[in-house]
């Protein structure tokens, strides 16, 4: 081996060592969030899921009023609507888990179209410094209160869900910084980092000198003792998978750190902060009731009528405007939503802003998530992400494991040239 290659080899086994458990563990808990809307559909199926009727679809308003029949104390914030006819209705409280009133700080989830949630970060704006949750000025953050899920044909309640109660919420907030806040962020993002060298020195060492050796590389040796297979194991899958992996813990340090948000805006010239929404004008006549749910839907059902899903947010102060988000069919991800603001009380559009409209640098911050989670192209690509995960937890184990069997190989021959010298003696 070359001196460039041992060096490779004494950094590459190092570093695996020092970050071997957190790597293995960041894998496996990758693994299972990466089927988080199967698992959590299939887990609380009665929770998302009705048996579609004849009968149309009954009113927000109606379905707004069984919700505050259920909880009386609730402020209703927004709605989210499927055009699947066996989907549920999910309304958003206003407030964090502690219920109306929660402070900012307390309202925390990530975007999952089965889980019903919703921030910023889903929607490109929590991977870089100044990026904006959905509401600004008159439309603070609806980010992580409870959802409550309505039949949309009885009004039944057939759910509820606490962000922070919620299991996939522990497994993210574990995966994503051990549950420690910043400093746990900062050990993960380090982690990443660390995995990034990991992975490049790792395929300075695959690289082979003769073309010859090229083919053993490639193929793993079933029916070999398990020393060839663990060897292969490392050797062979972990070239196959370095560069998903390597795509993973690009985008885990892109969402750990915020100066790479801050980078990427700057490079494409994107503005580092979303623009505050805009505000509704105050109506000329005193008492003037503001515009309904049910109307801002029918506005956005008639302007796209092909959409998969519609999220209509209601403002909370008498100054703020109604977002609505609307979710084409074919979209890139769930967060590639068509943006419309509207004035409160006339119903007029204030703003609008299709997702191909928005700044380049919000579009990539914003596939960060559904890239690292194998969400970006559907079911295929999270198999792919499960798989790959799983794969990542084994090479920390199965290098370990190569290392300890050269440490044993390299004492054996020590020990064999010490018992040569002896009797030569």
């Amino acid at each position: 081996m070359t001196p460039v290659k041992s060096a490779f080899r004494t950094v590459h086994l190092w570093l695996g060592l020092a970050t071997g458990l957190i790597i293995v563990f960041v894998c496996l808990t990758g693994s299972v969030l990466a089927f988080e809307q199967e698992i959590e559909q299939a887990w609380h199926r009665e929770r998302y899921f009705v048996a579609p009727t004849t009968t149309p679809r009954l009113p927000l308003a109606q379905l707004a009023e069984a919700v505050k029949a259920h909880k009386p104390k609730a402020k209703i914030g927004g709605f989210k609507l499927y055009a699947d006819p066996a989907r549920t209705v999910e309304v958003s409280l206003v407030g964090g888990p502690g219920g109306p009133g929660a402070k900012d700080g307390e309202r925390g989830g990530t975007s999952e179209r089965g889980a019903g949630r919703m921030s910023g970060e889903q929607r490109g704006e929590g991977a870089g410094k100044g990026g904006k949750g959905e509401g600004g000025k008159g439309n603070k953050g609806d980010g992580g209160g409870p959802r409550i899920f309505v039949n949309p044909y009885t009004a039944a309640i057939t759910g509820e869900l606490n962000p922070r109660d919620n299991f996939f919420k522990t497994v993210e907030q574990l995966h994503r910084g051990l549950a420690a806040g910043k400093i746990g962020k900062l050990v993960m993002g380090v982690s990443a980092t660390v995995f990034l060298f990991i992975l490049g020195t790792g395929l300075v060492l695959w690289w082979p000198t003769a073309r010859k050796a090229l083919t053993p590389r490639l193929k793993v040796k079933w029916g070999s003792g398990w020393k060839r297979l663990n060897h292969d194991f490392h050797i062979s899958l972990g070239f196959y998978a370095s560069v998903f992996l390597f795509i993973m813990a690009l985008t885990g340090v892109g969402m750990s750190f915020d100066w790479v948000g801050a980078g990427i805006n700057k490079l494409t010239h994107s503005p580092l902060k979303r623009p505050e929404p805009p505000t509704s004008t105050a109506p000329a006549v005193a008492g003037t009731a503001p515009f309904t749910a049910d109307a801002v839907l029918a506005l956005a059902r008639q302007q796209a009528p092909d959409a998969e899903s519609y999220t209509v947010q209601m403002p909370k102060e008498p100054t703020g405007s109604i977002r609505v988000a609307v979710l084409r069919p074919g979209a890139i991800t769930e967060n590639a939503t068509d943006e419309v603001y509207l004035d409160q009380y006339s119903g007029q559009v204030i703003s609008s802003q299709t997702y191909a409209q928005r700044p380049v640098g919000q579009r990539i911050r914003g596939l960060f998530k559904p890239v690292h989670t194998g969400a970006i192209f559907g079911l295929s690509t999270k198999i792919l992400a499960f798989v790959i995960g799983l794969l990542g937890a084994t090479f920390p184990i199965t290098g370990t494991i190569m290392w300890l069997n050269r440490r044993r190989k390299s004492r054996r021959k020590t020990q064999q040239q010490a018992v040569a010298l002896n009797a030569v003696g």
